[in-house]
């Protein structure tokens, strides 16, 4: 077993975000497992990556749709391997886009609901235990602001419907957690906006969206961009470091896309004439 240090837990990591924020970690000096079951390919890379960290890792295959077994057997064998546990990523998700699959099926709506939201939910009950041990344990859920458009607007080409209801939803555990976790542990989310990796450049769906599809995603969001890991990167570390009064909250980071669309006026002039008197009328 090697010395206690701070441990990490990041489902879906890897590749994309989930793999950026636990190398993130590890730079951090964290003990770091990380979960995986599809994308096979990009193991030797992220081994590689992880041993090059210098941090102690573990990189575990699961399969977390069997959530009653395989995630609390998961968790033990981190607890085990490392001795403790501090912080849970839950980045696990299925996010279909509409312009890929077209209209879920079944089977479609149920695995996403099975991935994006229940795999969370006994990630955290298998988890707990063991962040409130630790006596400052961190859940930081990720979710997207599917939960708030649904599938509306320029969006509603990349957010599916059974996508949107599940980040919806992740919203309100969020909320349950905080209760149920503290004082011991802080429950907190990021949702995302459209993002390299995910929803965003370097995906299928994105290339398959016209230039005009993409303008219009770009000119909704108020700050003209899709976001890069290292917003991510940043705002983890900020839930981890420097928000020690923070629970139940979520950090919207999306560069202002469910504010764009509507412009704000100019102000009118008003018909009131100076020094009218327009109370009590």
């Amino acid at each position: 077993m090697n010395a206690p240090r701070q441990t990490a837990l990041v489902l879906g990591g890897v590749k994309g975000i989930g793999k950026a924020l636990a190398l993130d970690l590890a730079s951090q000096g964290m003990a770091v497992a990380v979960n995986y079951f599809d994308w096979e390919d990009s193991l030797p890379k992220l081994e590689h990556d992880l041993k090059n960290s210098g941090a102690p890792f573990l990189i575990l295959k699961n399969n977390l749709l069997e959530s009653q077994s395989n995630i609390p057997a998961m968790v033990r064998t981190v607890t085990r391997h490392f001795g403790r546990l501090d912080v849970l990523v839950n980045n696990i998700e299925r996010g279909g886009w509409p312009i890929v699959h077209g209209h879920y099926t079944q089977d479609q709506w149920d695995l996403e609901m099975e991935t994006t939201l229940r795999a969370k939910r006994w990630a955290f009950e298998s988890a707990l235990p063991h962040l409130v041990e630790s006596g400052d344990g961190l859940v930081i859920n990720i979710s997207s602001i599917a939960g708030v458009t649904g599938r509306s607007g320029p969006a509603g080409l990349v957010f599916n419907d059974g996508y949107a209801a599940a980040n919806r939803a992740v919203s309100s555990l969020t909320e349950t957690w905080a209760r149920t976790a503290a004082p011991k542990v802080r429950v907190n989310e990021i949702m995302l906006g459209f993002f390299e990796t995910r929803h965003g450049p370097g995906t299928r769906g994105w290339e398959i969206l016209s230039d005009e599809q993409k303008k219009a995603i770009l000119d909704h969001t108020l700050l003209g961009r899709t976001g890069v890991m290292d917003d991510v990167i940043k705002a983890v570390r900020f839930l981890l470091h420097d928000a020690p009064f923070m629970t139940g909250s979520v950090l919207r980071l999306d560069g202002g896309y469910v504010l764009g669309g509507d412009p704000v006026p100019s102000m009118p002039k008003g018909v009131v004439k100076p020094g009218e008197s327009v109370f009590g009328r």
